[in-house]
């Protein structure tokens, strides 16, 4: 099967066909061509997406001709009409959300707002392939950032302090150190519901779970193997199958 890269430039990533699929699940039976001023519009919108270096660009890089061609593959995908050119992104993207409009619309709304966030753009322009959730990059990286914010931290460990001693929320275990001043850092924070669910433009303390660094880790793969969300309970569960 053909993978479509747009003649020499970087794959389509998983954001990009979430906002390509979000246009094409409004256009109903007739697929827009490159002169159309949604397609047009939407080209220009991806050009500035934060997601691939510059370096990686050429002139042709997200052109009007070429999102109207990922609106085909799309379509390909959706129906079995057509070339059989789509990517594994493009069919992987259709599993996961295509039967679920008001989610995409969601997330597209939600990746659009990101993207124009200076530290989420930074982060999602250096980020591992294999760092990135289901959403897409840019929410990923949004979700990063939130996660690694000073003040959020210092919040959460004096909610948790107040309560009684600092312990993974997941697998319970205490600091490996008694010296409280290096305790601390074994700890991260970790969202409880996904930011596209909570759709809240600022995390709260109550938001989060407080995991050792380990489990931060694992429920961050879990979430990659899965394709979607894994709760704490989730990774707890998956971790009592493993011993």
């Amino acid at each position: 099967m053909a993978v479509t890269q747009g003649h020499g430039n970087p794959k389509w990533g998983r954001d990009e066909v979430l906002l390509a699929l979000d246009l094409y699940l409004t256009l109903g039976d007739t697929i827009p061509g490159p002169s159309d001023n949604r397609v047009v519009a939407l080209s220009e919108e991806l050009r500035k997406l934060p997601i691939h270096a510059d370096a990686k660009k050429n002139d042709r890089f997200r052109n009007a001709a070429g999102v109207a061609f990922k609106l085909q593959n799309i379509h390909q995908v959706a129906t079995g009409k057509g070339l059989d050119n789509f990517s594994s992104t493009d069919k992987a993207v259709w599993e996961d959300f295509g039967h679920k409009p008001d989610l995409v619309r969601q997330l597209a709304t939600q990746i659009r707002a990101q993207a124009g966030d200076a530290s989420v753009a930074a982060e999602a322009a250096t980020a591992e392939d294999d760092e990135e959730f289901s959403e897409g990059r840019v929410l990923t990286a949004a979700h990063k950032v939130r996660e690694r914010s000073p003040a959020l931290r210092r919040k959460v460990l004096k909610a948790r302090r107040a309560i009684g001693p600092l312990v993974c929320e997941c697998c319970a275990r205490p600091p490996l150190t008694a010296d409280a001043s290096i305790a601390e850092a074994e700890f991260e924070c970790h969202h409880k519901l996904p930011l596209s669910q909570t759709n809240a433009t600022k995390t709260k303390a109550s938001d989060v779970a407080l995991l050792c660094a380990s489990c931060h880790r694992l429920i961050h793969r879990l979430m990659q193997t899965r394709r979607g969300w894994a709760s704490v309970e989730d990774l707890r569960a998956a971790l009592c199958q493993a011993t």
